[in-house]
């Protein structure tokens, strides 16, 4: 499998802050792109004009030997003097008739030198062709994002019918560890149920909703959400193709595509938000990267409600620049959206499924974010610092919380609402922070750019992805130690738990999902 350079975040160091570390993802995107990258769309394999005729030419024929001359019969009677007269003349010996040339074996011998010659042309000229379409064309990876590059507005693009569901390879363990009865998940161990790959995802994100249907977002790398049962079995591959004029949305004639990018469920179940990276077609401008700056031309993007009984999307709603995280307030009413180059909050009322405000941070490269339990309070990391701000929904006041390390990027709460747990992707940490007051309680080390984060049912553990080394974490919230590190695929972004199985499923960015059953006591 080709290993594609992925999209992730990447930001300067925070002012008030140790130099954060930038990173560009093996994407296998650095959060690692590319519909609309810089695409291959060179056929080094095509070539004009007529194949060449080549005429072998006619050799002259050679001039017949002379006839010999008939031998001289000598006189009996031997030489001069000798009985019998002079003998046989004096001079050189004829030798014998000379053969007559094969003049079809030297035709066939100058063919096949000339057909060799022709055939070892044309591979150097095919290799040459390569070379140049290497050179010049691009890739089909997905480009690096160290510094902005100015990109043409994409084309309306192509999208074939959803009818069939894309080939998924899951393998399961051939043999587990004994395990004993449920347990709570600081006690519990775990323990892998099956590997899911396929050339259709590249996830971004896992999330499980509360019935136990789990949608993976692949990015603009395959268009598309990936959507499975809690037994790992696919459903249906949603592509993220929509023609915005059917929801009153105009400028953009005919489809149009996103790239989703993470996903919140709300409280019931029912629905799904999406983010959309960047959209793609007829009207929008330059697509986002992960360096950018609020203000700097980044065309904004959308985000889609998806119905999870019909798993159709069903409204469009536009926000900032680069949407990334997307939660939702526990009583349902509100969808909270970070926007990522527009340094951004956007605030959508659910039921009108409007955009109501849209907040400026404060700062770099928002992120993560929690709603409070007042349903009037979000918590939202901002990567490209060292902080976490508080937002107040209904004055749109923004304040400094909590400075949990370098590069925040997760956030997740306790079930209860008194904790708050923070990745620190460049210090490599996370961080146990008391949500009323902002304090940080205790801090647990773990594997090299640690990015997003899940929490069990019952709040005695979290699960943090590795991205940097592949491998997840599970940590003990009680004492903030480290219980278990289990291998993953290379690159993990996204994780998430499965309520209804207590299972952690790990979205890898190369194509893979992997699902660990952490439900009981070992053995």
């Amino acid at each position: 499998m080709t290993t594609m350079a992925r999209r992730e975040e990447e930001y300067p160091a925070a002012e008030d802050a140790p130099q954060a570390r930038a990173y560009n993802e093996p994407r296998a995107h650095n959060e690692p792109r590319a519909h609309n990258e810089p695409s291959a769309h060179n056929d080094p394999h095509a070539h004009g004009g007529e194949r060449a005729t080549f005429t072998v030419p006619t050799l002259p024929p050679r001039e017949a030997p002379a006839a010999m001359p008939a031998r001289v019969q000598p006189r009996r009677g031997g030489g001069p003097g000798g009985p019998g007269g002079p003998g046989r003349p004096r001079g050189p010996r004829p030798g014998p008739p000379r053969k007559k040339p094969n003049f079809a074996l030297r035709r066939a011998m100058a063919l096949a030198i000339l057909t060799v010659a022709v055939l070892l042309l044309w591979f150097v000229v095919k290799g040459a062709v390569g070379l140049i379409g290497g050179l010049f064309g691009g890739d089909d990876k997905a480009a690096t994002v160290s510094a902005p590059v100015t990109k043409a507005p994409a084309a309306a693009p192509t999208v074939a019918p959803d009818d069939t569901l894309p080939k998924v390879v899951r393998v399961t363990p051939t043999t587990t560890p004994a395990m004993g009865a449920a347990g709570p998940a600081d006690k519990t161990t775990m323990v892998q149920k099956f590997h899911l790959a396929s050339s259709a995802m590249a996830p971004k994100s896992i999330v499980a909703s509360p019935s136990g249907v789990l949608f993976a977002q692949n990015m603009m790398y395959k268009h598309s959400v990936s959507v499975f049962k809690s037994d790992g079995t696919m459903i249906k591959s949603i592509p993220d193709a929509v023609d915005l004029a059917e929801f009153g949305i105009s400028g953009h004639p005919g489809l149009s595509q996103g790239a989703p990018v993470e996903v919140a469920f709300t409280p019931d179940g029912k629905y799904a938000w999406v983010s959309n990276y960047s959209m793609y077609g007829k009207g929008f401008g330059p697509e986002g990267l992960d360096s950018c700056t609020a203000g700097d031309g980044t065309d904004t993007s959308y985000v889609y409600r998806i119905d999870v009984a019909s798993l159709t999307i069903d409204k469009v709603v536009p926000v900032g620049a680069v949407p990334k995280y997307v939660a939702i307030t526990p009583d349902g009413k509100n969808v909270l959206v970070t926007n990522w180059c527009s340094w951004n909050l956007s605030v959508i009322d659910a039921a009108a499924a409007k955009e109501t405000a849209r907040i400026d941070l404060g700062g770099r490269y928002p992120r993560g974010i929690v709603a409070g339990p007042d349903n009037k309070t979000a918590y939202v990391a901002l990567m490209g610092s060292n902080k976490v701000v508080t937002v107040d929904l209904a004055s749109k006041a923004v304040a400094d919380f909590a400075k949990p390390g370098n590069g925040p990027r997760h956030i997740v709460a306790s079930p209860d609402g008194k904790f708050l747990y923070v990745t620190n992707n460049s210090s490599g940490t996370v961080v146990k922070l008391d949500r009323a007051t902002g304090a940080t309680l205790a801090t647990a080390t773990v594997g090299s750019e640690p990015r997003s984060m899940a929490i069990s049912s019952d709040g005695l553990a979290v699960y943090v992805v590795n991205y940097g080394e592949g491998s997840m974490t599970k940590i003990a919230t009680a004492t903030m130690t480290a219980m278990q590190t289990v291998k993953t695929d290379a690159s993990p972004i996204g994780i998430t738990y499965e309520p209804t199985t207590k299972s952690v499923w790990v979205a890898c960015y190369g194509g893979s999902l992997l699902a660990f059953d952490d439900a009981k006591l070992k053995g």
